[in-house]
Order: C-alpha cells, then sequence, then structure tokens
C-alpha cells in the first residue's frame, strides 16, 4: 500500500471513529436525522463565517457551522413544543431553510470561492491526501487527518468526562433533571459536538458520508448488544471496518470512495439487522414461530384438561376433533400433536389424545391453578 492509499484510509478511519461517538447517543435518544439536518444546515454557519472572515481556512468557520447546528437544533425543538407539528416535521422544516440559505450566499457573495456544494454534500477522500498540514516547512500530516484527529479526541474526552450524565440524561431525563446534572445544557452540548464532527468532515468526506458514519455504526451497534461500552466500542469498530472495506470495494469498482464507505456501512447494518442473535430478523421469525408452537401446544393443554373427566372427554381428546374445535387445519393439528407428544405435554394412544404429568402442570398453570387446587380437574 502507497502513502497516498495509506492517508485516505487513515483520514477514513478516523473521521468513521469521531462520527460513531457522538452518534451512539443520536441513535438512543432517537435523534438520528437531526445529523442530517445539522449536517446540511452548518453550509449556513460556514458561509455567514467566510462572509465575515473572507477565508475559507479561519478555524471560524467550525465555530460558525457549530453555532448554526445548535441553531438547528433549538428551532427545531421550538417549532415541536408549539404542538402544532411533530419533532419530524420540525427538523424537515429547519434544515431546509438554513440550507436554502447557506446556499444562496454562497452563490452570491462567494461564486469565486472554492466552495463546491457538491463536493460538500458528496465528498472526495482521493483529493483530502493533497492538502497538507505543514508545520516550521515540514510535512506532517494531512490536514484533514490531523483536523479529525483532535475532533476525534475532544467527542472521546467529551464522552468519557460526562459519560454518566449522558447515560442518564438519555434513558432518564427527568431523573437527570432531578439530581442536577442539567440535561439540557448537556444536550445542546452534544449538538454541539455533532456539528463540529460534521463541518471537520465535510472537506474530506462530504455531508452524506457524515450520516452514514454518524448513524449507521451506532444503528448496527445497537442491534448487537445491550451494553452502553460495548455499543459504544462496536460502533467506533463497525464505522472503522465500513471505512476500510468501502475504500478497497471502491478501488475494484473504480467508483466513488465516500459512495462506497456509505454503501458498507448500510451492508454491516443489513447484517446485523438479519442475524443479529436477539434483535435481528431471523432470530424474530424463529422466536416468533417457536412462541407459535408453544401456544398452540398450551392452548392444546387446556383444552385436554378442561374436559378430562367429563362425559365429552372421549370424543374431545380425538384428533380429528381438533380441526373443528381449534379449526386447525389438519397438518398443522398433527404437527402439534407430535410436538406435543415429544415435550411431553400429552400422549397419543388410539387416536385419542392423553394428559402427561407435564401437560397437566402447563395447563395449571396458565388457568392460575395448582394441582392441590380442587378447581384444577373441575375446572
Amino acid at each position: 500500500m502507497g502513502a497516498f492509499q495509506r492517508d485516505i484510509l487513515l483520514i477514513a478511519a478516523t473521521v468513521a471513529a469521531a462520527c460513531a461517538l457522538p452518534g451512539v447517543f443520536l441513535v438512543l435518544r432517537r435523534m438520528a436525522m437531526i445529523s442530517d439536518a445539522i449536517s446540511h444546515a452548518i453550509l449556513f454557519g460556514i458561509a455567514l463565517a467566510f462572509l465575515v472572515v473572507q477565508s475559507v481556512h479561519s478555524p471560524l468557520l467550525i465555530l460558525g457551522a457549530a453555532l448554526t447546528g445548535v441553531l438547528t437544533v433549538a428551532l427545531s425543538e421550538w417549532l415541536r413544543n408549539t404542538r402544532l407539528i411533530k419533532q419530524d416535521a420540525a427538523i424537515g422544516l429547519a434544515f431546509p431553510l438554513l440550507f436554502s440559505i447557506g446556499v444562496i450566499l454562497l452563490n452570491r457573495y462567494a461564486s469565486n470561492v472554492h466552495i463546491d456544494i457538491d463536493v460538500v454534500l458528496l465528498g472526495e477522500l482521493a483529493f483530502a491526501p493533497f492538502n497538507r498540514l505543514i508545520i516550521g516547512g515540514v510535512n506532517v500530516a494531512p490536514l484533514s487527518l490531523a483536523v479529525m484527529g483532535g475532533i476525534l479526541l475532544l467527542n472521546v474526552f467529551f464522552i468519557g468526562t460526562f459519560y454518566k450524565e449522558l447515560k442518564l440524561s438519555t434513558f432518564d431525563p427527568a431523573l437527570a433533571a432531578a439530581l442536577g446534572f442539567a440535561p439540557v445544557a448537556l444536550h445542546y452540548a452534544l449538538m454541539a459536538l455533532v456539528s463540529i464532527t460534521a463541518v471537520g468532515a465535510f472537506d474530506a468526506v462530504g455531508a452524506i458520508l457524515v450520516v452514514a458514519l454518524m448513524i449507521a455504526p451506532p444503528a448496527t451497534a445497537y442491534l448487537l448488544t445491550d451494553r452502553l461500552p460495548r455499543m459504544i466500542l462496536l460502533s467506533v469498530g463497525v464505522g472503522i471496518l465500513s471505512a476500510v472495506c468501502g475504500f478497497y470495494f471502491a478501488l475494484w469498482l473504480d467508483a466513488s470512495i465516500s459512495g462506497a464507505m456509505a454503501l458498507a456501512a448500510g451492508f454491516f447494518f443489513l447484517l446485523a439487522f438479519l442475524l443479529a442473535p436477539d434483535k435481528g430478523m431471523l432470530a424474530a421469525l424463529v422466536r416468533n414461530a417457536r412462541n407459535r408452537w408453544a401456544f398452540a401446544e398450551t392452548m392444546l393443554a387446556i383444552h385436554l384438561l378442561q374436559h378430562e373427566g367429563q362425559p365429552e372427554e372421549a370424543a374431545e381428546s380425538r384428533v380429528d376433533h381438533l380441526y373443528k374445535h381449534f379449526r386447525w387445519g389438519e397438518r398443522f393439528a398433527r404437527r402439534v400433536v407430535v410436538r406435543a407428544e415429544r415435550h411431553g405435554v400429552l400422549q397419543l394412544s388410539e387416536g385419542r389424545l392423553r394428559l402427561e404429568s407435564r401437560g397437566r402442570v402447563l395447563a395449571q398453570r396458565q388457568l392460575g391453578l395448582t394441582p392441590a387446587d380442587p378447581k384444577a380437574r373441575d375446572h
């Protein structure tokens, strides 16, 4: 691997890690779309800051973008608090307004400056290594890598310092407020962090990949674990893996690197969505199938218990009677009987079903009865 490719991979991996850290709390707070809103709306802050300083390299651009991110959140929440529209609609109104104003300002007053709207949205990692950080005449590293490395350290410091407060305000904001943790201030600090992360990644990867790396890896990790520390580590790992796999996929296809990385992040989410042990679609289908069979076995046990010792027991305990009583298909009814017999719930003999001790206990438990309860046999 050449130095050029290594720089691209390092920049992408650093961006992925930096985006994943605040993204975890956005996913847990059900604010995933606010990252899309902020990543677009901060163009307004960049445009205003540029008009003031007349330089695309000034750190004031990051400050303006961060303040615009906070403004986007504040405007969205103000609209939501009017109770005239819901949160998703409020976000959908706030960020297009600010983004469109930013586009107009750039086109009107900065048309001669190299701020390409398409590159801002799509990004082009292939160009990032050419913009170098030079200190004292020494070529240190790509500027994007230095900037995103600093932002990554800032994110790690913020989350490490306020971990308990973030955790509590995310899962129980009312308790956090009662304990004096200032969840509102923490919320806006987190939004400012999201804004800084987004604008730092703008030049290298573009707004679309920022959103993909800020949401897809944390959403993937959310499907794989219920523990917050593990979710944070998994998010960073999945983000870096998406960056690496997307890079080599882009080389193979000779396609957009940022687009391929976003696609890789989506692919890993799809794998988790389908195959996650507890929350995946396949696990849910298996669990639903098991519950269906267990419910059918329980209903059959209750049916046999209710008619046990009654005059109609001979008719009610026949397999062919199940088709009519439960409206089960013949094939399904026979499979339920086979499974129930295998599990020790009942015994099939000469076309009649008889409860075993395990099946009787199962039915009594579901009916709220105990074996010593006289109603257990007379129910």
